[in-house]
């Protein structure tokens, strides 16, 4: 037989004439004797271990850091305020075509869809469970919450209706915390607190949530109360299907970032730069506190007489009745202590304020920037840099803001729509023939699209003036444009002009010039020709400038009239 050897390194049984030389990762990341790497030991295992397993200990540090650590906070306020803002709006996207909606048929029908839902998501009593959050309220909790803890947990629940509740639906949100599984399913498990197995289905329950044999969620289990809670009743469990069995629609709505495949719970947002923002903190603090000592003015008394005297007729700080620690001395603003014979005081004489200190934490808040995809200057909120690296700086967090704001629509804003858009219909209030029937007419209903905040303009003269360009050219269309500069709704803009214009006397105007000019007539007309041609590229830049004129001059009127 071959000679065989262990190697501890690799885990491996081999021969000795064919064990692994140093090739290819070898000889770069994965090897074993050069003196950089040699000592970097970096044992990782599932998803289940490296995550579920530390899971608890993440959330609490994080949920302290975001409660006491400034960059912590502005990090998750900062995605809180521009992946959702005031709350993502709905807007009814239905495929016309396979409804075989005629133009006018399918915005009027989006428009009275959008109606009907926001009857239920702006009132708190209609859209939740507690009572505490309208539908947008709720969006902004469960953001906070899932890059805190991770993921987020909804459940949908069912209330009686009233004359001024038409709808059934509720949703519930819970921290993550109490998604967990139960202890009694543990036994016989590598991690007990955290995996376990169903008994009575078989199903293996990975930190709460039970997967069958080919990897589905089909439920989740629930703990009444919150682990450790101080006078909590004794914890029950319960266990819910992640989707009812009987229409598909969910019970769960589980808000989540995977990074690993076989992965079912999620990592807090700021798991990765924890330590860093630790080590911040202190740093902070001990400068603070050192600046603030510093600022004292506190004297030390020498002197061989009875110290049980106050110098200066001053008033003695220890209250009535109490007894005077000899041995105590503190430091305040004009602060005297009376030192007894033969002591004295020495203090260390360190430079203060630090010089470096602002460019050693600036140099931390990059690095925890980059990897919460935050720049620095949104981070710190302080713009200095120049026009040009400030956009660079914004469009490259507006990349991680409409990605995050997708991820929320698809967990948590699609599936509550879907399940209030399921009881509208069988209610009678949106009228939606084949909308149970035909599960692609049932995806032409449901076509939405969840609006928030727009980014914001560093130089809202250059940026208004491309999308004026980009209209004219055809690269964008009026409602994109307005989508991109505020977040507003284009027909309603154009509705709320023609009833402005008709007050003032005059007609609507072009977007793409300004004055008053006359109403078209009736009926179709061949596009002007030279410079009267809105779509002429060769004058798209006057245009806009000239439209951009008016709409400066336009604005500076209002800012007159509000300070006076």
């Amino acid at each position: 037989m071959r000679k065989t050897k262990y190697d501890q390194t690799r885990g491996l049984y081999l021969p000795d004439n064919v064990r692994p030389q140093n090739k290819g990762y070898g000889e770069a990341g994965a090897s074993w004797r050069k003196k950089a790497v040699k000592g970097f030991n970096a044992p990782s295992g599932s998803a289940h271990e490296d995550i579920d397993f530390n899971n608890y200990t993440m959330r609490q540090r994080a949920r302290m850091l975001y409660m006491a650590a400034p960059i912590a906070t502005s990090a998750i306020k900062t995605n809180r305020t521009n992946v959702v803002g005031v709350g993502l709006r709905l807007k009814s996207r239905i495929d016309r075509e396979v409804l075989g909606l005629s133009p006018d048929q399918a915005e009027r029908w989006q428009k009275e869809t959008e109606r009907e839902f926001s009857l239920w998501a702006s009132n708190k009593r209609a859209c939740d469970a507690t009572g505490m959050n309208n539908f947008y309220g709720l969006q902004q909790l469960a953001l906070i919450s899932w890059l805190l803890s991770g993921d987020c947990i909804g459940l949908i629940k069912q209330y009686e209706t009233t004359r001024l509740l038409p709808y059934s639906l509720r949703v519930h949100l819970i921290e993550s915390d109490r998604i967990a599984t139960p202890n009694n399913y543990g036994a016989g498990t590598t991690l007990y607190y955290t995996t376990g197995k169903n008994p009575e289905t078989g199903n293996t329950i990975y930190d709460g949530v039970e997967v069958d044999k080919n990897g589905m969620v089909v439920a989740y289990h629930i703990r009444s109360n919150y682990p450790y809670e101080l006078g909590a009743p004794v914890t029950e469990w319960a266990r819910v299907l992640a989707y009812q069995q009987s229409t598909g629609l969910p019970n769960v709505l589980h808000v989540i970032d995977t990074e690993r495949p076989d992965q079912y719970r999620g990592v807090s947002y700021l798991a990765q730069v924890i330590e860093p923002l630790l080590q911040l903190r202190r740093y902070t603090e001990s400068e603070l506190m050192a600046a603030v000592v510093e600022s004292f003015y506190t004297a030390f008394i020498k002197t061989e007489a009875p110290t049980d005297e106050m110098p200066f007729n001053e008033v003695d700080p220890v209250p009535p009745g109490e007894m005077r620690n000899p041995n105590e001395y503190s430091m305040g603003p004009g602060q005297i202590n009376v030192m007894g014979p033969g002591e004295s005081v020495e203090f260390a004489n360190p430079t203060h304020p630090n010089g470096s200190f602002d460019k050693f934490a600036v140099a931390i808040s990059a690095q925890v920037g980059a990897a919460l995809e935050i720049p620095s200057d949104l981070l710190l909120k302080s713009f200095n840099a120049s026009y040009s690296a400030s956009r660079a700086a914004l469009l490259e967090a507006w990349k991680a803001f409409k990605m995050r704001r997708e991820w929320l629509a698809d967990d948590f804003c699609r599936p509550c729509y879907e399940v209030w858009m399921s009881e509208a219909v069988a209610r009678g209030r949106i009228y939606a023939p084949g909308f149970f029937q035909n599960p692609a007419i049932r995806a032409a209903y449901l076509g939405s699209e969840w609006l928030g905040p727009s980014q914001g303009q560093l130089d809202p003269v250059k940026e208004i003036t491309a999308e004026i360009l980009a209209c004219s050219e055809g690269f964008s269309t009026h409602e994109q444009s307005t989508i991109r500069l505020n977040g507003g709704q284009w027909d309603s803009n154009v509705e709320q002009l023609r009833r402005e214009n008709e007050k003032l006397g005059g007609n609507p105007p072009d977007p793409h010039q300004s004055g008053t000019g006359t109403a078209a007539p009736d009926g179709e007309q061949d596009p002007p020709e030279g410079d009267d041609n809105p779509h002429n590229p060769e004058t798209a830049r006057e245009r806009g400038t000239v439209a951009l004129r008016s709409l400066v001059i336009g604005e500076q009127i209002k800012q007159t009239i509000q300070g006076g």
